[in-house]
């Protein structure tokens, strides 16, 4: 709970900070524009292009050689600075050399208090430290987070160098990936929290087995979606999956009311980065829910923007983001609750952002149960685009560090430079870098510790005063009663709690304590420490604060007491049916037990069920066939706009009861037999094919709906899902009409995998060449067996015309088993001299560089090869921004989107400006294989046909995936007809584009893909 002992309002602060950019003095040492690229990268220069906050100094703590690519850092409590480096990061795909001995855990130390470290120690370095991701330090230990491990680093002399190595956990996916295992942290209830990004998958313990959480469920992609977070005893024990459903987390900050904080980055170029709250037990959107979908497929009631699509936020059973912040590599972050820095900061998230180069703290006021977020800069990279932090810490006096992973590009499997690193200190100007001492056997020393903002001083505290026991209780009770900082007497009520036998006194004292944060805390602690909660929830379910009430709701998650649902319903009653926050908190209370606190529910409420908003939010949240009746009501309301119903229609599909929403969804029909068609599609889109090939009824609405959505591509996807086969014929006609778009192209494909081929063939077999040109355009990037077979027999076929054969050799390497089917032609010699220069054309564009080569080694071509300048010379020539968007289009757009223009199939492009500086928009150019974009990797999909498929998976569900081709087109598969699916080496992006232009055309690409930046900039 950010904010409540913050003195003046937030508003009147950030207004205070609103002429923000100020340089960390008032002449730097030189003006950054002045400088050359050569003096621009050394540390002596880091902080030219750069602005700080008003109020706030920076210093350069460490840099090169000491440090070199630093990705996540601590302090322990001697202020010294613990880095992980990662200067072995992803060299299969790099190709940079690696450090034999292994990437190191770096000591940095100012042995002088001026702010300078002056003194380095190697705690640890070893092969099998490979791009760390997190680091804990505990006193003499340290726990080193890097995918598939987590290990615990002992010093047992006292020498700062590890003695011993344990696995603590182990087989977790995301090896050498920026989405696998992240930091721990210690939060003010005595336990660890930390995270992985989706690339995690599973949690295993030291023996290799899989963890189980205190539920009793794997810690496994069978139980748990995407990115998680997590809870544990610090002996590893009792470990709580408390989210899911991120994409990469990379890291968790918790307060020190027991709040959890976190960053999340979206698939890059979709301008949805977002920060959240997480609410314990919440689902954060990434795929469907149920289905694992990913956020491109179509649904009802998608969002209209792709920034709130790409999390699903309109599906119930989503919690609600706190903030978005456009496009972004977002990385470290912490909850500042020192008092060192401006006010502004206090009790706030500071973040790192690595894409937009900043740093900036995120101050948080209360919205309902929820909360809503400002952002302030703190520290920004305007013009110094090398700036990557990548990690903040706090200090025990107060001060920020923060790394720097200092690179032309982001991480995301590339990096440009392997012999920089950056820490900065940041801090008020003039302040010395003091580092406080505490008499840790004392109790007045232990709780002036605990008050530290550094989480090592803390850790430390935290543990001597719970080995008090009762002997510490009348200094804490003291400092619970008294400190007029509200989060001081969290800390406090953590370890009171702590004293055996005093449990209940001191959560008594919170949970009616004035404070409404010391009474979620108090609730916190109770669930905690196992306590019977019906006592306390009896007296907070009509708490006048709704954040107390939200943490009532999330109490209730799996009790199985009888008063349960009526504190339950009667938490409910309370809906405004306009706060999401509450709204989400009453359904993870629900969560298992809806059927019986629904039924409660609805006998309170009675036939006002449907009368007002907050009701018709609980139906539309609950899991639960009681509450499909009203749901069906709600759907089939003409009264209302079918935009408005949209929301009811898409509930069906998170309701658990899958026969009785079947059997209302038809009934719905049966009762408008005479409603438009967009009812009787809503009505389609959520039963299940199976059902609806049982129904006459149903079959009749499909029949109608086909008609009045003919000739789009709802037509097709409707044929496909239905495999409505009598509907090849308009199939066929959709394919000739849009043979040079993505719904031609896919209808071509279903038309195939329906049994179509005799009508592709009567086509082919025709006169009339335009229609036989189509048909050539529209399957030639289908892929499947089918097609290569007919692409090759028309090739060869000679009593065709001589224009229609060179069109279908061409055609045949338009797909991934196409390619090689050239290859293999070619080196049969099959083709004759008059086909062969046209279907080694048909490659020309693969993304496979060594299939490209290959074919055009066949042909005769003695042209000189179009050698491409040095970066640097290319960085010194002026562009063309103008003739830069006319060479996008002609060699990018096929691939990429920019704002309106082009096809969406790799990343989005329309920020790009803001992410990378010139020299990573030449690296990603020249060498697409050095850094491929999370999200875009692809894949080879073999068929049991015996066809091959390569794509990106832009959706995937236990029954189905969507395979996004190149052009943008997207082949439903069904995994029933699959055999294997293979990640793809390389990237799809075609490497060797630089040889389709003059090195001038180059220049003026990138020049005007610099011009590309977010609005803020």
């Amino acid at each position: 709970m950010i904010n409540s002992t913050v003195a003046k309002p937030i508003s009147m602060i950030v207004l205070m900070f609103s002429f923000f950019y100020s340089c960390t003095s008032k002449t730097p040492p030189k003006d950054f524009d002045l400088l050359t690229e050569e003096e621009r990268r050394l540390p002596e220069n880091a902080l030219a292009g750069i602005t700080l906050a008003e109020g706030l100094e920076a210093k350069i703590f460490a840099s090169e050689p000491t440090i070199t690519n630093p990705t996540n850092i601590d302090i322990d409590h001697k202020g010294r600075v613990w880095a992980c480096e990662a200067f072995n990061y992803r060299p299969e795909i790099t190709g940079n050399d690696t450090r034999e001995a292994g990437d190191r855990i770096m000591i940095l130390e100012d042995t002088n208090g001026d702010g300078v470290q002056d003194k380095s120690t190697v705690f640890y370095q070893g092969p099998e430290i490979s791009s760390p991701l997190g680091i804990w330090v505990m006193g003499n230990q340290a726990i080193v987070s890097q995918s598939p491990y987590v290990w615990l680093f002992t010093d047992t002399d006292g020498d700062d160098k590890a003695d011993k190595k344990e696995i603590i956990f182990q087989g977790i996916s995301g090896e050498q990936h920026d989405h696998g295992m992240h930091a721990f942290v210690f939060g003010p209830d005595g336990k660890f929290y930390f995270n992985f990004g989706n690339e995690g998958g599973q949690l295993k313990d030291r023996n290799g087995e899989i963890v189980k959480d205190i539920s009793g469920k794997e810690i496994s992609p069978a139980n748990y979606r995407q990115g998680l977070v997590f809870r544990c005893d610090t002996d590893f024990t009792n470990i709580e999956v408390l989210g899911q459903n991120f994409r990469n987390n990379y890291e968790v900050a918790v307060d020190s009311y027991g709040t959890l904080w976190q960053s999340d980055n979206d698939d890059d170029g979709n301008k949805a980065v977002r920060i959240n709250f997480v609410m314990e037990y919440g689902n954060y959107g990434y795929q469907d829910e149920m289905t694992g979908a990913g956020w491109r497929a179509n649904r009802t009631n998608k969002e209209a923007e792709i920034p709130l699509q790409h999390w699903h936020l309109n599906d119930p059973g989503v919690v609600p983001n706190l903030l978005q912040t456009g496009a972004g590599s977002p990385t470290g972050i912490l909850v500042y609750e020192g008092r060192l820095l401006p006010e502004v900061f206090w009790d706030q998230m500071i973040h790192t952002d690595a894409g937009p180069n900043v740093v900036r703290a995120y101050p948080v006021t209360k919205s309902g149960a929820g909360y809503k977020a400002e952002i302030v800069d703190i520290m920004k990279g305007d013009r110094n685009q090398w700036f990557r932090p990548s990690d903040v810490a706090v200090a025990p006096d107060g001060s920020l560090m923060v790394a720097d992973w200092y690179d032309p590009g982001v991480g995301g499997h590339q990096v440009g430079d392997l012999n920089r690193g950056r820490i900065f200190r940041i801090a008020p100007p003039k302040t010395p870098y003091k580092n406080p001492d505490y008499d840790l056997k004392t109790v007045d020393g232990a709780l002036e510790a605990l008050q530290n903002p550094n989480l090592s001083w803390r850790y430390q505290a935290w543990n001597a005063l719970n080995g008090m026991g009762s002997k510490a209780e009348q200094g804490l009770s003291e400092m619970f009663e008294n400190h007029e900082n509200p989060r001081m007497r969290a800390r406090a009520l953590w370890l009171l709690a702590k004293i055996e036998g005093k449990e209940k006194t001191h959560v008594e004292k919170a949970i009616q304590d004035e404070n409404p944060d010391i009474r979620i805390t108090g609730i916190r602690v109770a669930r905690q420490m196992k306590m019977n909660l019906i006592p306390y929830l009896q007296q907070l379910v009509e708490d006048k604060d709704p954040q107390v009430r939200r943490e009532a709701a999330i109490a209730l998650r799996y009790n199985k007491a009888p008063e349960a649902a009526a504190l339950w319903t009667k938490l409910a009653l309370q809906h405004d049916g306009e706060d999401r926050w509450y709204l989400e908190a009453l359904g993870i209370g629900a969560d298992g037990q809806w059927d019986s606190y629904f039924a409660n529910w609805a006998e309170e409420v009675k036939d006002q069920a449907l009368a007002n908003k907050s009701n018709r939010d609980i139906i539309w949240r609950a899991r639960t066939g009681k509450s499909i009746p009203m749901l069906a009501s709600l759907a089939s309301d003409s009264s209302e706009e079918i935009d408005q119903r949209l929301r009811y229609f898409r509930a069906f599909d998170f309701n658990p009861d899958g026969e009785s929403k079947s059997k209302a969804l038809v009934n719905m029909l049966e009762s408008d037999k005479r409603q438009p068609s967009p009812i009787n599609k809503l009505v389609l889109a959520h039963l299940d094919p199976a059902f609806t090939r049982k129904s006459n009824l149903a079959m009749m609405a499909l029949k109608g709906v086909l008609n009045d959505v003919e000739g789009t591509q709802e037509f097709v996807e409707m044929v496909q899902r239905f495999e409505v086969k009598e509907e090849n014929p308009r199939l066929l006609k959709l394919v000739l009409a849009n043979s040079d778009n993505n719904i031609g192209r896919s209808a071509a494909g279903t038309l195939l995998r329906q049994g179509g081929a005799d009508h592709v063939n009567q086509v082919l077999a025709g006169k009339d060449e335009k229609q036989i040109f189509a048909m050539l355009q529209a399957i030639k990037r289908v892929g499947s067996k089918e097609s290569i077979q007919i692409l090759e027999a028309l090739t060869f076929d000679q009593k065709q015309p001589l224009s229609v054969r060179r069109e279908a050799a061409g055609s045949i390497g338009g797909s991934y088993d196409g390619e090689g089917k050239v290859l293999e032609l070619l080196k049969a010699e099959k083709f004759p001299e008059n086909l062969k220069a046209a279907a080694v054309s048909g490659v020309s564009n693969a993304w496979r560089k060594s299939v490209r080569m290959e074919a055009a080694s066949y042909l005769d071509n003695n042209d000189e090869e179009n050698k491409t300048l040095p970066i640097k010379t290319l960085m010194e020539m002026e562009g063309n921004i103008d003739n830069g968007l006319i060479i996008f289009k002609r060699n990018c757009s096929v691939c990429h989107q920019v704002n309106e223009i082009g096809l969406d199939f790799g990343p989005k492009l329309s920020e790009i400006g803001s992410k990378l500086p010139k020299e990573a928009q030449y690296l990603s150019i020249l060498h697409p294989d050095a850094g491929i974009s999370f999200g875009y990797e692809g894949y080879m999909v073999k068929l049991k046909d015996g066809s091959t498929l390569g794509g990106i998976i832009s959706s995937r569900t236990e029954t189905d995936i969507d395979l996004k081709m190149p052009g943008g087109t997207v082949t439903p598969l069904k995994t029933s007809d699959i055999t294997s699916i293979t990640q793809m080496e390389n990237s799809m992006m075609p490497s060797g584009l630089e040889k389709s232009m003059s090195s001038q055309e180059l220049v003026d690409l990138v020049e005007y893909l610099m011009t590309l930046k977010s609005k803020s900039q």
